[in-house]
């Protein structure tokens, strides 16, 4: 019987309580990914009058500690479910530490001048990344540890998008509406940050909760394995390697089009909440088609329905650049289709990962180092997520977007405006293009038999 063919019920399905515990994790994951990705820029070039140049620098470098620390943490928590047979610790230490400091990256006091401003904000910006990389590293292994089913692992990962979809709506709808309750600037940022970081903190207890737990001796074959190692066995997957080069572009095209959002809302659309519509443009259909794509899976295989969802994106961000003329009802229309591939293209490789956990598994005997794959593939999502916005600072800088404090009224020269819109469709399209020329050469056994199973049927 082959890998695909297996049955489910021959492989203990997952139980609902595992999976909406699982799933509300994302919560905190979309919710960190997406907040800060949408307004942090913001929040520094107008309401602190960080310059477009100098924001870039504060945006990204505290990101670029991920690099490090999120395989680091992998290793850990490897070892660490090695010797006490769960991952539960490396959650809840996570948990409890974000919402304190991601209140704090949005209450930088009136009194500090805008190079404080600045330092303040990359310093409480890196405690954030810590404490989440402490949960997120752990949580996108439990997967490959909860289940070894090619299609329950695909039924997980549409439930865990759903909420994040949920949770990107909420996040990136509700986050600028909370600042404009909070009476916007300052405070209104700082109220913003204290509710949102609780509500991150909630969702990431309850994914703590269905984190396994085995006899120690069983936990990990092959734990402790030393940091280097650990990177030297992600090397020695060629379809990791590959699929993990897709998402990272990915990553980058909607960290991008996310960063460009509030600056098209405000210079382009004429209304810096239209934000809010945008997000439930893009997030509400990926809710509405996640059962599409789970269907997809089953009659196409993961690659294929992925390739699919790449493309969608694609031809929605290529059509965005019609805002060169001007808005209107159309571009909500086109973000809705860009949410339809959006929807796939976070589920999908999601539920490829623990494919190729196993896969690797297999292929060494047994050696299996979820925490040192999923701590490379958050690496490298983080800076993802992070370069999204530093490359729409970058565009701006250089097409001559003026910064202000948020109490003047700046009139941005043609050029500018054109630069917003190069950021919101240009440069996600041609980072998606070559997101799927990437993916084309994923290959994987489990792949292979989901495609002959289904030739014969």
């Amino acid at each position: 019987m082959t890998a695909t063919t297996a049955s489910t019920s021959a492989a203990a399905r997952l139980s609902s309580a595992t999976i909406r515990g699982y799933a509300l994790g994302s919560v905190g994951t979309g919710g960190f990914a997406t907040l800060p990705g949408l307004v942090l820029a913001y929040y520094l070039t107008d309401t602190l009058g960080v310059a477009a140049a100098a924001a870039t620098v504060v945006v990204f470098l505290p990101k670029v500690l991920d690099v490090v620390l999120n395989p680091l943490i992998g290793s850990w928590s490897d070892a660490s479910a090695h010797r006490t047979g769960s991952r539960r610790r490396f959650l809840v230490v996570g948990a409890a530490l974000l919402p304190i400091f991601f209140a704090l990256t949005f209450a930088v006091p009136d009194g500090l001048g805008t190079a404080a401003g600045a330092v303040w904000v990359a310093v409480a910006f890196i405690a954030s990344a810590m404490a989440f990389s402490f949960f997120q590293v752990p949580y996108i292994a439990l997967p490959a540890e909860l289940t070894h089913d090619y299609h329950e692992r695909s039924r997980l990962m549409a439930w865990r998008v759903a909420v994040l979809g949920v949770a990107i709506l909420l996040f990136g709808a509700g986050g600028p509406e909370l600042r404009e309750l909070g009476g916007g600037g300052r405070w209104g940022y700082l109220v913003m940050g204290v509710v949102a970081g609780i509500v991150l903190g909630l969702g990431m207890f309850a994914a703590s909760r269905v984190a396994p737990s085995r006899p120690a001796s069983t936990a990990v074959v092959g734990g402790g394995v030393p940091f280097a190692a650990s990177l030297r066995v992600v090397r020695s997957s060629g379809p990791f390697r590959v699929l993990l080069g897709a998402f990272a572009l990915q990553a980058l095209a909607t960290g991008t089009m996310l960063a460009g959002a509030q600056y098209v809302a405000t210079y382009v659309l004429g209304d810096e909440r239209s934000v809010s519509i945008l997000f439930a443009a893009l997030v509400g259909p990926a809710v509405a088609v996640m059962p599409l794509w789970s269907k997809s899976v089953r009659a196409w295989g993961k690659r294929r329905a992925y390739l699919l969802a790449s493309t969608l994106f694609l031809a929605a961000a290529v059509a965005l650049l019609g805002l060169m003329t001007g808005g209107g009802w159309w571009v909500y229309a086109v973000v809705a289709l860009a949410g339809v591939g959006y929807a796939g293209m976070q589920m999908l490789p999601m539920s490829m990962l623990p494919d190729v956990i196993s896969d690797h598994e297999r292929s060494e005997s047994g050696t299996a180092r979820a925490g040192a794959f999923s701590g490379v593939w958050t690496a490298v999502e983080t800076v993802g997520l992070a370069l999204g916005p530093a490359l729409v600072l970058a565009i701006l800088a250089v097409t001559g977007f003026v910064s202000s404090t948020g109490d003047e009224d700046v009139v941005q020269s043609d050029t500018a405006l054109d630069g917003i819109v190069l950021a919101f469709s240009v440069a996600p399209a041609i980072l998606t293009a070559l997101s799927i020329v990437v993916l084309l050469r994923y290959r994987l056994a489990a792949e292979d038999a989901h495609a002959q199973n289904g030739n014969h049927r």
